[in-house]
């Protein structure tokens, strides 16, 4: 890929980047609902224009009976359910306060979705989040607490989706700063819930997340990352997707050659409501399109938080997780101070959540888990040494 010049972000520790990462991935999510899985010329007639901030649902009072499968109240502030998996991934690390595999999810993640009510913003109302979660989301607690598969193998036969990439930043920011690590642990966590490109672009999302949370990190360093990692029709999306975002400096004109250059890799088709016959479907060949477009959108706003969020939910389609990857790599580079700070006011006030709990408890993890992993390298390296014996 042609090389990027980036300014780099001032020194942040590591809480302000976890906080940045989590409460700009809700912020994003929050803003890309009300338009989720509209093409940008609607979300223009709509809104007269583009998307400057948080907007109310597209149906306006009628949301609740507008789409019967569906009857959320998406918009003015609420988040969706990508911020209800990220926040429940979080607990999840704060109950076992390690690394996490395939039977975290089990154990932990399952039972987080089917035992505790919680507030959901979209019904206005106290549910399991099992009611809100959308049908790959649900797929997990089917397979493995009623099918009792193995948990390494239960995403296998679910849509490919972006599911479980879009609450992966948790498990980026426990591995901050080590793409490598956070790829192969959420890859095994995805194994629950994705197979295919949809668990790849699980591994790879955490693997930017990490590579943002690096003290010298770029949009450039987080894309390189990516592409040392990804595989298969992951990594060509990527390529693609980035050599194009690289010639644009404003959302506005990128956003077709950017849905021009994924179009290839995506199996959902030119109708995002109305998918083609072979999309989502396991293959080695394609990729999401979530992922590609949040990457190509942080190197056009050249990692400002407000321009790759706004370019996100502009471009439609699935744009709530594409804002919510964005918004958790932006946020990653560069803090909360980065994000509105009215935008953060509003989505928690609307969603009645306290979006900065997660990344306390998140920071408190992480430096535990790196002291554990600093205590099992030595040990290691104390055996390892008693093998081949001292130089």
């Amino acid at each position: 890929m042609t090389p990027i010049q980036n300014k780099k972000p001032s020194a942040l520790g590591l809480d302000d980047r976890i906080t940045g990462a989590l409460v700009g991935a809700a912020v994003g999510d929050a803003l890309g609902g009300p338009v989720e899985g509209r093409p940008p010329e609607q979300i223009v007639e709509r809104h007269g224009g583009r998307i400057t901030g948080i907007v109310g649902p597209w149906d306006g009072d009628d949301w609740r009976t507008a789409r019967p499968i569906a009857p959320y109240h998406k918009g003015d502030g609420h988040v969706t359910d990508d911020t209800l998996m990220t926040h429940a991934l979080v607990r999840v690390y704060g109950t076992v306060r390690d690394h996490l595999d395939a039977y975290s999810v089990a154990d932990h993640l399952v039972p987080e979705l089917i035992s505790t009510p919680r507030w959901i913003p979209e019904l206005e109302a106290e549910a399991l989040p099992l009611q809100r979660i959308f049908l790959a989301e649900k797929w997990i607690v089917a397979r493995l607490h009623y099918g009792h598969v193995d948990p390494r193998e239960a995403g296998s036969g679910n849509i490919v989706n972006c599911g479980a990439a879009m609450y992966m930043a948790p498990v980026g920011l426990v591995n901050a700063a080590h793409p490598q690590a956070a790829y192969a642990e959420a890859l095994d966590v995805a194994g629950a819930h994705q197979s295919s490109y949809g668990r790849e672009a699980a591994g790879v999302f955490a693997a930017a997340v990490a590579a943002a949370c690096a003290p010298d990190a770029t949009p450039a360093t987080v894309v390189d990352a990516c592409l040392s990692l990804a595989k298969d029709g992951t990594r060509a999306a990527i390529e693609a997707v980035c050599e194009v975002a690289v010639r644009y400096r404003d959302f506005e004109t990128a956003l077709t050659p950017l849905r021009a250059a994924v179009a290839p890799f995506d199996t959902v088709g030119p109708d995002y409501r109305a998918p083609s016959l072979g999309a989502r479907r396991p293959s080695r060949l394609h990729a999401i399109e979530e992922l590609p477009i949040a990457l190509g959108m942080l190197l056009v706003a050249d990692g400002d938080y407000r321009h790759a969020v706004l370019g996100s939910v502009n471009y439609g389609r699935d744009c709530d997780s594409i804002a919510t990857m964005s918004g958790a790599l932006a946020g990653a580079l560069h803090g909360e101070a980065a994000i509105p700070a009215t935008w953060v006011k509003t989505v928690a006030e609307a969603s009645r959540l306290d979006l900065h709990a997660p990344a306390r408890t998140l920071t408190d993890v992480a430096r535990e888990v790196f002291v554990q992993d600093i205590a099992r390298r030595r040990a290691h390296e104390a055996a390892f040494t008693t093998l081949v014996g001292t130089p």
